[in-house]
């Protein structure tokens, strides 16, 4: 494989190109635009081509960029936790700003770090000091102060599941003062002191009454959060009340606990459970993340009832029916190549994801499917791979036979060389791809200042001046194979707020690149 010398020979010096992760000619992303793929999409873990260290180094470095201000840094932070549901960049975005002593963490602080985990993350992060101090500050103790005063002692203690650190840690590192009996009673219970047990609340109680007397047939069965009960000897009809009344983020998690503690024996009970993962509105209420209906598809048990099953699918279907329709041919390029096999959250010790790059990318590229029923779906590799997919059939068929492909060498150029090829002539393209060719790159020389694919999306351009290309990446790295232009995106991530920038890009209503509409968040009403 060449290196960077040998490129730097075929193409144009004015052109940020590079070499992506896997060895291939890249687009090198600028500082904003890496950071926004890095945030919408890494999970602090190892994936195809690079480990968690890697892409810490590379958020720390491009946050010290000359084009990287505090505000960008804090509306990107606010994006990739509001929008794109992410924990670990957010935190670590938030920790940058504390480390700078930035005004613009104030404005972000409480919509960022909106529950104990977050919280926890954004402790974890500070106090590693690998953003540059290891002290909270004055300002950073006030925030998370506030972060306890705004909540109640039922809320501080269901947000008390963890550690490294645990929310007592964090309370003996902040101090927070406790204004009311009650929250001193609480304080005092998570740390370890002294408390007030008639102060808590009745659900901390009879949770604290059950770990002291044990488990038995008559015992209450608390209401406190799903976690606090599954070391607990609970009895098979208290499983049946705890699943009763589950919500419906719990029942989804904890379906093959149910199946392990006999839930699913009562017949009528799984219907329940199987009419609440398939109600439209719990579904929505819930701001269902499609891969995370995968992820509970995939991970259930087959000797979970298989009504209770088809619900995840039917829930899958509701969850996905934002997609909007597109005007004119679209154009599938699925990236079904062997590194799309890794985890979409990356390898993780203990809590690595079912869901692999190429589940979630033929889930994707069904859902568009499903609202575009002519569109022509291209899954490659080294080519363009055949299979047949019928629009009608259920999204996550469609995905799983997409997904069945996944293998081989990574060139993507070679399905917009097929769209050139048999005249296609569509309106749109979407890649949904890691980004991460290599085999065209040994080839470069006939199109010597760019990627092969932007080399042959320009003659699909030749037919169709008006026709747009989205490039959806779901791995974090901070290289493309398509540069931003006018008739160019790319965005990053995997959830639903992609589907909405591809529509209106690919409908030609907003002009404006993913960063552009990052930039426009009102930090003064971040809601």
């Amino acid at each position: 494989m060449r290196n960077l010398n040998e490129i730097a020979k075929f193409t144009d010096p004015n052109a940020s190109m590079t070499l992506n992760e896997a060895g291939g000619l890249a687009y090198k992303l600028s500082a904003k635009e890496a950071l926004a793929q890095l945030a919408a999409t890494g999970c602090l873990s190892q994936t195809f081509y690079a480990n968690e260290v890697d892409q810490l180094k590379t958020i720390l470095n491009l946050t010290s960029s000359r084009d990287v201000d505090d505000e960008f840094l804090a509306k990107l932070a606010l994006y990739a936790r509001v929008k794109g549901f992410m924990k670990d960049m957010p935190a670590v975005l938030c920790a940058v700003l504390a480390a700078r002593k930035s005004p613009a963490l104030e404005k972000v602080f409480p919509f960022v770090i909106d529950n104990g985990k977050m919280l926890r993350n954004f402790v974890m992060a500070v106090r590693s000091g690998v953003t540059g101090r290891k002290s909270f500050g004055s300002v950073v103790r006030r925030l998370i102060r506030n972060w306890f005063d705004a909540r109640t002692e039922q809320q501080i203690f269901n947000a008390s599941i963890g550690n490294d650190p645990s929310m007592a840690d964090v309370i003996k590192m902040v101090h927070p003062m406790p204004k009311t009996p009650q929250r001193e009673a609480m304080y005092g219970y998570l740390i370890g002191k002294v408390y007030d047990e008639s102060q808590l609340p009745k659900a901390v109680v009879e949770y604290i009454h059950l770990l002291k007397n044990g488990v038995d047939e008559n015992a209450v069965v608390p209401d406190v959060p799903f976690q606090y009960l599954t070391s607990l000897e609970l009895t098979t009809n208290q499983w049946k009340t705890i699943a009763q009344n589950a919500s419906w983020q719990t029942t989804r998690m904890n379906l093959n606990t149910f199946l392990r503690h006999g839930v699913f024996e009562d017949k009528e009970l799984a219907s329940v459970i199987a009419a609440r993962l398939r109600n439209e509105d719990e579904v929505r209420r819930a701001k269902a993340f499609p891969y995370q209906l995968m992820t509970a598809f995939m991970n259930a048990s087959e000797e979970v009832p298989s009504d209770v099953r088809l619900a995840l699918q039917d829930a899958m279907e509701i969850a996905t029916d934002n997609v909007l329709v597109i005007d004119g041919l679209v154009a599938l390029c699925v990236d079904v190549s062997g590194s799309m096999d890794s985890p979409v959250t990356g390898y993780r010790r203990g809590a690595t994801s079912a869901v692999r790059c190429v589940d979630v990318a033929g889930l994707m590229a069904s859902c568009i499917l499903r609202q575009n029923p002519n569109a022509v779906v291209l899954p490659f590799d080294f080519g363009v791979r055949s299979c047949s997919l019928n629009p009608r059939d259920s999204v996550i068929t469609n995905a799983q036979k997409l997904a069945e492909l996944c293998g081989g060498g990574t060139n993507c150029s070679s399905a917009m060389k097929y769209i050139v090829e048999n005249n296609i002539n569509p309106d749109v393209v979407i890649y949904i791809s890691d980004n991460e060719s290599w085999i065209d790159t040994d080839s470069i020389h006939p199109w010597n200042d760019c990627t092969q694919t932007v080399a042959y999306w320009d003659k699909v351009r030749e037919s169709k001046p008006n026709a747009r290309l989205i490039n959806i990446d779901i791995q974090p790295y901070d290289s493309t194979q398509t540069p931003n232009r006018t008739d160019i995106a790319n965005v990053g991530g995997f959830s639903d707020v992609v589907f909405d920038f591809v529509a209106q890009f690919a409908q030609g209503t907003s002009p404006q690149h993913w960063v552009e509409l990052i930039e426009q968040i009102n930090l003064d009403a971040p809601t």
